[in-house]
């Protein structure tokens, strides 16, 4: 098959997962979660003809094994260069491959003219085993909640997406040191752990619902950022088995405590971390957290970023 384009550029935003909402499967589906895309950390990529499968940049081998997995599978020309201006941190809790794989499988669908979905992508790549999360926000960006996986899902749908609040801010506090649980640690620890009680779920799902997203709809932070440090709190007891704590990272957790004490609100840690996350409601305020933190938490292991909300999904262009 030959290229329909010269140029393919994609641009996918990472995400924060905030926590699963139904652990225990009582109702027949497992998982489900909520979780948000960020602005300033990205896997950003172009396609262009070349003689042979060729990658440059940062996590380029993870790239080459996801488009030469996807050339095989749809049977296309492997004569491509991808250059990676950008790429998500890998196993750190926000995104990394799940974007990665929607991201060359957008450009590649884009540079053979395959009209494929997002859906049709995640499927070949066997994202979304758990969460939607990333799936969600590479299609509409904003604050997603998924439905989670039943006996005939094939790629958890989206339930709900609404658009942030332009002014929040989240701080991430990331610990270099270490790497979140994934691929066969991650299913692993899943068999390790007790049941999550159904009671527990009908909770957390109702706190969801009935105060979290009414939150997000009228701007109130404080509400919304309740109910994320409620339901981290509840879903980290539950991990802290297998990953130590609430929180991956001591370090990690010491920051987010000490800015729980400075008003930071909706705190816990993306997926199994090492990073953490919480919210304000100004830049300002987020500024000066920021150079509070760097003069407090001095170790070497730690750094922390301020993010926006991304209120879009991925950008696909076509040149």
């Amino acid at each position: 098959m030959k290229p329909h384009y010269e140029k393919v550029t994609v641009l996918a935003p990472a995400r924060l997962h905030m926590g699963f909402i139904d652990l225990s499967g009582a109702l027949g589906r497992h998982f489900g979660s909520i979780g948000l895309a960020l602005n300033d950390i990205n896997t950003h990529l172009t396609i262009t003809p070349a003689p042979s499968l060729t990658v440059n940049g940062p996590c380029a081998k993870r790239a080459l094994k996801a488009a030469r997995q996807l050339c095989q599978l749809l049977k296309l020309s492997e004569n491509i260069q991808i250059d990676l201006s950008s790429a998500i941190p890998e196993h750190i809790g926000l995104g990394s491959g799940t974007q990665m794989s929607l991201a060359i499988g957008a450009g590649l669908s884009g540079f053979y003219n395959l009209g494929l979905s997002v859906r049709d992508i995640a499927k070949l790549t066997y994202r979304g085993a758990r969460s939607g999360i990333g799936i969600g926000v590479f299609e509409q960006g904003g604050l997603v909640v998924d439905g989670g996986r039943g006996p005939d899902t094939e790629t958890p749908p989206l339930l709900s997406q609404m658009t942030v609040p332009a002014e929040w801010r989240f701080i991430l506090a990331f610990d270099q040191r270490g790497q979140g649980l994934h691929g066969e640690q991650e299913v692993s620890a899943f068999k390790q752990l007790p049941p999550f009680p159904r009671s527990e779920a009908e909770r957390l799902c109702y706190l969801l619902l009935m105060q979290a997203l009414p939150a997000v709809a009228e701007r109130n932070l404080s509400l919304f950022g309740e109910v994320i440090t409620e339901l981290q709190a509840t879903v980290g007891r539950h991990f802290s088995p297998v990953q130590g704590g609430i929180f991956t990272s001591p370090e990690v957790a010491a920051a987010m405590n000490w800015l729980q004490q400075q008003g930071a609100v909706a705190l816990g840690q993306t997926s199994w971390g090492p990073t953490g996350f919480c919210a304000v409601d100004t830049q300002e305020l987020a500024d000066s957290l920021l150079i509070a933190l760097q003069s407090r938490f001095t170790s070497e292991h730690l750094c922390f970023k301020v993010a926006s909300a991304r209120n879009t999904g991925a950008e696909v262009t076509l040149v």
